[in-house]
């Protein structure tokens, strides 16, 4: 809806309401402003579908090698990086009985384990300065992706083909315990979460015994415990032949290029058995079931689960429109309905989970705490059915194919990674059985009618559902991993394949940065630009001098409510409102804050760059804060609150900071800045509409902008909206007070009782004498032998050799102001007191005689040079560097400075760095685990312990 037509039908009366509020007078359009502001959104229509489908495409070329192994190639020159992915056919699907979660143990082998020629495949990828590096494991495939600079490019695909061909003779009994130890603390991570067995519980209710996809990905602890050295050998040769595979390369790369490299790493590698995926049907349950569990959560939660047909189906798009005006748009039927309606829910969502042979479509509700469960239930069952029956509007309908092709111009500006053009040309291949799947489903939804939507909804909702409801309560007994009786390791030396060794690597050129440019609004907002031209996009975000350190200290919480209101209501137009132009712009508007800044973000296909900017002004400069509005956000932020003291990540984040820094101090709060219960009760209209006023104005702004755009069009749009906009004159600007001291550090354990936790969650750390804008290159380059990254000491040690964790980091987190130091160690429950144990240790002999060696500083070197270029690959990335430049007062070419100081690094320079700032005998401990377990464990680690409960 454009701006003209809008307060047309605004009438009298909602202006007189809006008025009535109280909106501050100096935050008001002047008139000549708002006529510039109209007629520029009048001039600027939405797009249509077909015109922002323009560009969204992968094309690419296929070849097969003899040995079967099909490759897709896609060219981009935009920069000197190329994305490697390879996709294997087989996914927990294809598991028997007795050996779920292989497929998954299985990935972590091949991604972590070193093969016949190279000892740890982790090192030459870090060293090469490879980015978006993992792997992923699903019902229906494996793959493994990384985007390596171009001259690396020989050497990633020797280390892909390694994974492929070259991987048995390296796999001893020894490896696999420890991937066996990870992957079993993968498992206990996630179901450690709230809600966090409920997927077990939905896909054996939902598929009948046999079925393929009725056990989890993950598998269960018994049948990973159960897995023989044979069994996984065996595994691997029945499933990851390159005939089952799809090699796709993405970037600065032709298939002329590939195909001689492709050839000379791949083709020597046996053909295996073909596998052919395991068929299923769509199970139609033979009447409703509903089911009721209990976990220690803070609301009641509802789920609506059906099968559904599968990705390549032809009521598949039709579905996922269907799921999205559910519950997936922000102006969804049931967020309209439950959250902004009767607010007897804090969140909703609908969305369909996509697989190969079928699909499930989920509906959730959390209940608002208080209101009736049962009601909210029925309503919802009355919802669907009405949907189903009736089906979406047409701009319904349009708002979600807006939405999907902005999403797929996102996607599509990264060669790789977890999105990127692997990784769709790989789904496509995989599962769809078309590598231009993309572009064809991606048409597909600029051409559904309502009709079909409807049609596809009756045909599929209308079937008997599982409702699964969630109540707080203590959790059913946890099936935890069994002792056995494994072989001892056999360290006989294996026999490897005669290879060529792994080919050098080509010169990498330094950083080439953006240009920034800069510019200045007529009330003095400066406008901070880079252009990035790969996908026709732009993203911009507004930034305030605020953040949650801004918080009045009797009102934590404030800064969070008012961000969360300003898209919630402004200048007049509705949530509803809002939500729906940016649907129709295929925008996405967003006020968040971190703790030292407000920002409010655009990101929006660049033809609808004038209409999302008269939107993003109302946002940023003429919130409403409408009293119904402040009292429904109110009680989604209390709700929020006690579900983060649920989480144990939520509630080691609530309690770290207050014991490091003090509770007076701007950053003793919880990160979150969701605030206090007492504090967010307390806060009125009035509170906020003060905040804003104080904090959210031109002198505390400044824009950063990356786009395919000029600067000198992007500021012109930006002066019409923007630059007639005051701070309110004689209302003083909002300063941030930094003055608290900080306590003394007391080094101790405060050990937070979680009941029933698998897990425990260590966070430990100090506040160091480090602030933002210090140089911190060399501190950042030497916590990566102890702290930071895969490869750093402490994970290697507690992961990698001992298995007791999936992953853990010590971490500076910079800020404005004093930064901290933070471990943080998700670790299996019995083994806390072991791993803090381990950890003190490594911090101890880093910080003696045990420094920063040689191989480590050529690593850290070598690695934060060549990542360079897939570091900034993406406008986003782009983004945020300008944001961080800005913040932590670097220059603008910060960026392409680093390498040559990278170079001049010493180790002894890098010890000094690391000695200067982190004091390991300082660090407190925050450990949230069941404390019947985990306080046995701490006797003997030479700290005072303190127990408190969870709430």
């Amino acid at each position: 809806m454009i701006r003209s037509t809008r307060h047309a039908l605004m009438g009298a009366s909602a202006a007189a309401l809006i008025l009535a509020l109280g909106a501050p007078p100096a935050l008001a359009r002047t008139d000549a402003a708002a006529a510039v502001a109209m007629a520029q959104a009048a001039e600027a229509r939405p797009a249509s579908i077909d015109e922002l489908l323009a560009g969204v495409d992968i094309p690419y070329e296929r070849f097969t090698l003899d040995n079967g192994l099909t490759v897709l190639v896609h060219e981009d020159r935009k920069t000197p990086i190329v994305g490697i992915a390879a996709w294997y056919n087989v996914g927990s699907k294809d598991e028997p009985e007795g050996k779920t979660g292989f497929a998954h143990l299985f990935e972590h082998i091949m991604l972590f384990n070193g093969t016949e020629h190279v000892p740890n495949l982790i090192e030459p990828l870090r060293d090469m300065g490879a980015t978006n590096w993992n792997g992923t494991t699903w019902f229906d495939r494996t793959n493994y992706f990384q985007t390596v600079p171009t001259p690396a490019l020989e050497r990633g695909l020797y280390i892909e083909s390694e994974r492929m061909g070259y991987i048995l003779g390296a796999l001893t009994q020894e490896r696999l315990d420890a991937q066996r130890g990870i992957v079993q603390n993968e498992k206990r991570q996630g179901d450690n979460q709230p809600y966090g067995l409920t997927f077990y519980r939905m896909l054996e209710a939902l598929f009948p015994e046999g079925h393929p996809y009725r056990h989890s990905t993950i598998g269960s602890m018994a049948d990973l415990d159960s897995a023989s050295l044979e069994d996984v050998r065996q595994w691997f040769r029945d499933n990851y032949g390159p005939n089952n595979a799809v090699l796709i390369l993405s970037g600065d790369i032709s298939v002329a290029e590939a195909r001689p490299l492709v050839e000379r790493y791949f083709g020597q590698i046996p053909r295996g058995p073909d596998n052919i995926p395991a068929e299923a049907d769509v199970p139609t349950l033979a009447a409703p079931i509903s089911e009721v569990m209990q976990d220690r959560v803070a609301n009641t939660r509802l789920y609506r689960v059906w099968a559904v047909p599968g990705l390549a189906h032809e009521d598949q798009v039709e579905l996922d429109v269907a799921a999205q005006v559910l519950g997936g748009l922000a102006s969804s039927r049931l967020d309209s309905a439950f959250v902004r309606g009767d607010q007897s829910a804090v969140s909703v969502s609908a969305s369909v989970l996509p697989f190969q042979r079928l699909s499930l479509f989920f509906v959730t509700v959390d209940v608002k705490p208080g209101q009736d469960a049962d009601a909210v239930s029925r309503n919802l069952d009355q919802l669907i059915a009405d949907f189903s029956r009736t089906g979406p509007t047409a701009d319904e309908v349009q708002r979600v194919a807006a939405r999907e092709v902005a999403g797929a111009m996102a996607n599509i500006e990264q060669v790789a990674g977890y999105v990127g053009k692997t990784q769709l040309l790989g789904n496509g291949a995989i599962i769809a059985g078309d590598p231009g799947f993309f572009r064809r489903n991606i048409v597909e939804y600029g051409e559904v009618t309502p009709a079909a939507v409807q049609a596809a909804a009756e045909r599929w909702l209308s079937r008997p559902v599982y409702s699964l409801r969630v109540d707080p309560g203590a959790r059913e007994p946890y099936q935890e991993a069994q002792a056995t009786n494994r072989p001892e390791p056999d360290n006989t030396p294996f026999q490897a394949t005669p290879r060529d060794p792994m080919p050098p690597m080509g010169e990498i050129a330094d950083l080439d940065f953006p240009d920034v440019e800069r510019a200045r609004l007529s009330n003095g907002v400066e406008v901070i630009y880079a252009q990035r031209d790969a996908v026709p996009l732009t993203q911009l975000a507004v930034s305030f001098d605020a953040g949650v350190a801004a918080d009045p200290a009797d009102a934590l919480g404030t800064q969070r409510l008012m961000a969360a209101l300003m898209t919630q209501g402004a200048d007049g137009r509705s949530a509803l409102e809002i939500a729906e132009q940016q649907e129709r712009l295929g925008a996405t508007i967003s006020a968040n804050s971190g703790l030292d800044r407000t920002t409010v973000t655009l990101g929006v296909p660049s033809a609808n760059l004038a209409p999302a900017l008269d939107l993003l002004s109302d946002v940023v400069a003429r919130p409403d804060f409408t009293a119904s509005e402040v009292n429904r956000l109110r009680d989604q932020q209390l709700a929020l609150i006690a579900q983060e003291g649920t989480n144990p990540v939520g509630i080691a984040g609530r309690v770290f900071p207050r014991i490091a820094y003090g509770e007076a101090h701007p950053y003793g709060r919880p990160v979150s800045g969701l605030g206090t219960a007492d504090g967010v009760r307390a806060i009125d209209r009035d509170d906020l509409v003060a905040f804003h006023r104080a904090w959210i104005r031109p002198e505390t702004a400044k824009v950063f902008v990356v786009s395919d755009r000029p600067l000198a069009e992007v500021t012109a749009l930006l002066e019409a909206q923007l630059g007639a906009w005051r701070g309110e004159a004689g209302s003083p600007v909002g300063r941030k007070v930094f003055s608290a001291p900080i306590p003394e550090a007391r080094p101790r354990i405060v050990l937070v009782d979680r009941p029933q936790s698998p897990q425990s969650v260590i966070y430990a750390g100090q506040v160091l004498p480090v602030s933002g804008s210090d140089d911190t290159l060399t501190l950042f380059a030497a916590n990566e032998s102890i702290g930071s990254g895969f490869l750093s000491r402490i994970n290697t040690d507690i992961r990698e050799r001992r298995g007791w964790s999936y992953g853990l980091s010590g971490n500076v987190f910079l800020r404005e102001g004093r930064a901290p130091y933070v471990i943080n160690a998700p670790v299996q429950a019995d083994r806390t007191g072991d791993s803090i144990r381990v950890l003190m240790e490594q911090y101890a002999a880093f910080a003696g005689d045990q420094g920063v060696t040689p191989a480590e500083r050529d690593r850290a070197v070598n690695g934060n040079i060549r990542q360079l270029p897939g570091q900034f690959e993406t406008a986003g990335a782009i983004l945020g560097a300008l944001m961080t430049n800005e913040l932590y007062d670097r220059p603008d070419n910060y960026w392409e400075q680093v390498a040559s100081r990278y170079r001049a690094m010493t180790p002894e320079a890098m010890d000094a760095a690391a000695r200067a700032a982190i004091d390991h005998n300082r660090f407190v401990w925050v450990v949230v685990g069941d404390a019947s377990v985990v306080r046995p464990q701490l006797e003997g680690l030479g700290l005072d312990v303190e127990v408190v409960p969870a709430t």
